[in-house]
């Protein structure tokens, strides 16, 4: 990858690692948050991760050509406050809309209301970054940390909270590598750049692009969390379908409304809105 050091100098980027090879970008942010002069934000950046991580066990597919990368950066700068107290949120509860507050929609019961809405955030972030690469095809998100093109995955985003509220910001994106070299079972539900565009793209110009907005739409969080929202409800590819919502052993199933002004997702069951926190998300019948 040439020209690294534009990043430095065009992005709020102000240190940064690239490793030809690594086992995972987030990995190696987090052993970076221990060290006493570690300069933030710090970008991670790798050309190929052997143990990609998703959500709980899953991992992320990293084929030769995507772009995997990880931010470390202090709560503030995402809008969040304070330190959760159940180290990283999982702790969400599941509760209906309250009748006489339409706006209170199910606050968690743990940790700050904003930090629900930084991954929502760096979602919108690489929508807004990438659309220009794809005019013409449906690009959007699926809550709660899918980057959707033309209804497959294009990107994933991870973000680990750790015990001093410091925040990972983990993103794989799809780019120059190609679906034919996915696993068998993967190929149905991804997508890339090169084979949606038919060419290869600049990852330090992508990464220049993603990073602006990153810093943007966090910028935004911290002013107003609610607007962010609002554009990830308006970018939510999932309104109006039915849903199904794992919690466990707990299965919730209703019809997509969109996206809360915290940034849960709404679901109507039996008629009425209803806000949840966490789950493993799929589409009824898809």
């Amino acid at each position: 990858m040439q020209n690294l050091r534009k990043i430095l100098e065009k992005t709020f980027v102000i240190d940064m690692e690239h490793h030809a090879a690594i086992g995972s970008t987030n990995d190696r942010a987090i052993e970076c948050a221990a060290f006493e002069r570690v300069k933030l934000p710090l970008l991670i950046l790798a050309d190929c991760q052997t143990a990609g991580r998703g959500r709980g066990s899953n991992r992320w597919w990293t084929g030769p050509g995507s772009l995997a990368f990880s931010l470390l950066i202090r709560p503030e700068l995402a809008g969040t406050v304070g330190t959760p107290a159940c180290g990283g949120c999982v702790g969400w509860v599941f509760q209906p809309v309250q009748e006489e507050s339409p706006d209170a929609v199910g606050i968690p019961a743990c940790g700050p209301r904003r930090s629900g809405l930084v991954s929502l955030a760096a979602g919108v972030a690489v929508v807004e970054a990438l659309a220009s690469w794809v005019p013409g095809h449906e690009i959007g998100i699926h809550w709660p940390n899918d980057v959707m093109l033309d209804g497959r995955k294009l990107a994933g985003i991870l973000i680990e909270v750790l015990s001093d509220g410091k925040l990972v910001i983990g993103i794989g994106i799809n780019t120059n590598n190609t679906v034919t070299d996915a696993p068998e079972e993967v190929r149905p539900r991804v997508v890339t750049l090169r084979d949606v565009t038919g060419r290869s793209h600049d990852h330090v110009e992508l990464l220049i692009a993603i990073l602006t907005q990153i810093q943007r739409q966090f910028a935004e969080l911290a002013l107003s969390p609610e607007s962010v929202a609002a554009r990830t409800h308006e970018l939510c590819l999932q309104r109006g379908k039915r849903l199904q919502i794992v919690q466990g052993e707990k299965q919730i199933e209703g019809r997509c409304l969109g996206i809360a002004a915290d940034g849960a997702l709404l679901l109507e069951i039996d008629g009425q809105p209803r806000a949840v926190y966490s789950g493993v998300v799929t589409l009824v019948g898809g």
